[in-house]
């Protein structure tokens, strides 16, 4: 079943070209230090954003707008609020500052538009202050004529614009049927969180509420998901079909403020929360592209061999996996040795590669095998059979699970012994799809392409905590923590 497993070494190591993006647009202007600390001295955990907006704890956006001159040194103090003599604390709709630094407000007209704060005669320091001039300017947002002059270069959209967010439509399927168990607010990790979920019957990206059969919305798209990742609870990564970009969704307002073109169609997305990247691999261009997810800008260009799927990340970030769908070959690319590439070897039909204790694990779908290689040496450890069509795999403190779509099962191998220690049954009567790990959680969910459910699970009880109905079947689902709207 495998060939090029030995004992021996056999590495084909090849130095991988880093494309800079030197037409990239520059990291907008950063908001200076002594406004940071003054608006931190009111709320501690603001989130100043890559492109200059800040955004308070509860999802208040302010607009900033720079002065001909600023002084980061200088202690700051309130010059002018309107409405007049309020505190940073009370979020006035505008904020002058000693530095003739200001904070606009973002608020909503009555049309449904954003918009700031009008004025029938604004200070001067708003009438010759300046947007930053790379801020991604909010959807359908409008400046009162009298404060056109900050806008600058800013193209400042006045059009109607009907947004992503639509009503949601219930397709007909068919659905589990069979009760629940009521226990999940009782789980923490599960607690003020949104579900997204991309379907294959439907382009929309449904947001649930736990728990919840029909989604509260959705957010309309133009093509059908592939990949959708989530990044600090403020951003919502997705690629498409037939796209040649990457939509950077805001949680906070249900827009997209970016689209991230690549050279070809991108695939799939993974997040190192650590170094802050994003990973976003296009078998057709054979590349993998690093994404700063700070600034939202690409920063390289990985070229590889082959083309690229069941992209896997190391759990320390330090090296990634992936299969070449073409050559059946596997591939690691050594991210903290200069990108060197090292052939792993040909398994047949690989469904997923999951990576732990410096083991590599790889699972045939065609088959229904799992082999065991040591990364050192790739020496091959064990082979053997495994639940029918093994679709998905994830690696939990010492333990890997394997997801298998025909009969619905999870398999526990014991990645300290290499032996499957347990089998669960889900008994879902449908064909299961993906098992994701809600990340610093116990729980995974499970999706089902075939039944309209996805199931609960606790890793560590090793069992299936609920069966929710959902009104139409789920190939992918993200989890955030509950975002305020604007």
């Amino acid at each position: 079943m495998v060939s090029k497993f030995n004992n021996g070494r056999l590495i084909k190591s090849l130095l991988l070209s880093l494309t800079l993006f030197m037409s990239l647009p520059a990291i907008a202007e950063k908001i200076p230090e002594n406004v940071q600390k003054f608006v931190e001295a009111n709320f501690p955990k603001t989130n100043f954003r890559f492109d200059g907006v800040v955004i308070l704890p509860d999802n208040t956006m302010y607009l900033p707008l720079f002065p001909a001159k600023t002084d980061n040194g200088e202690e700051l103090t309130i010059k002018q609020t309107y409405p007049a003599n309020k505190t940073m604390s009370s979020k006035p709709n505008v904020i002058v500052l000693s530095n003739d630094f200001a904070l606009l407000k973002v608020l909503t007209n009555t049309k449904g538009q954003k918009t700031v704060y009008t004025m029938a005669n604004p200070p001067i320091e708003l009438r010759t202050g300046m947007l930053p001039q790379d801020m991604l300017v909010p959807n359908n947002f409008v400046i009162p004529e009298n404060l056109k002059s900050i806008a600058g270069n800013l193209i400042v959209d006045t059009t109607s614009y009907s947004g992503i967010r639509v009503e949601t439509t219930k397709p007909v399927v068919t659905k589990l049927s069979g009760s629940t168990l009521n226990t999940l607010s009782q789980i923490p990790a599960l607690k003020n969180k949104n579900f997204y979920a991309s379907s294959p019957y439907s382009k929309n990206i449904q947001v649930l509420n736990l728990g919840a059969k029909t989604p509260e919305y959705s957010l309309k798209q133009n093509n059908v998901p592939i990949s959708m990742k989530t990044y600090n609870d403020e951003f919502l990564l997705v690629t498409s079909y037939e796209k040649p970009s990457v939509d950077i969704i805001s949680l906070a307002d249900d827009q997209i403020i970016k689209q991230i073109y690549t050279n070809t169609q991108p695939d799939e997305i993974l997040i190192d929360n650590n170094k802050k990247l994003a990973y976003i691999s296009s078998s057709i261009d054979s590349s993998i592209y690093v994404l700063n997810l700070e600034t939202m800008n690409l920063c390289k260009q990985i070229k590889i061999t082959g083309m690229c799927e069941k992209l896997t990340l190391s759990d320390d970030g330090t090296k990634l996996f992936y299969y070449d769908k073409k050559t059946r070959d596997i591939w690691s690319v050594e991210l903290d040795n200069n990108y060197l590439l090292k052939e792993i070897g040909k398994f047949p039909n690989v469904s997923k590669i999951a990576y732990t204790n410096n083991k590599i694990y790889i699972t045939s779908r065609t088959k229904n095998r799992v082999a065991i290689i040591d990364y050192d040496t790739i020496g091959l450890i064990a082979e053997f059979d495994i639940c029918e069509k093994p679709i998905d795999m994830i690696a939990y403190k010492n333990k890997i699970y394997i997801l298998g779509a025909e009969d619905n099962s999870i398999q526990i191998i014991n990645s300290d012994t290499d032996e499957v220690t347990d089998s669960i049954y889900l008994n879902t009567n449908g064909f299961s799809t993906k098992i994701s790990h809600i990340e610093g959680t116990n729980i995974a969910l499970i999706t089902d392409t075939k039944s309209a459910l996805y199931t609960i699970f606790d890793l560590d009880a090793k069992k299936a905590v609920n069966f929710v109905p959902i009104d139409i079947p789920a190939n992918s689902i993200v989890v955030t923590e509950k975002v305020k709207k604007h």
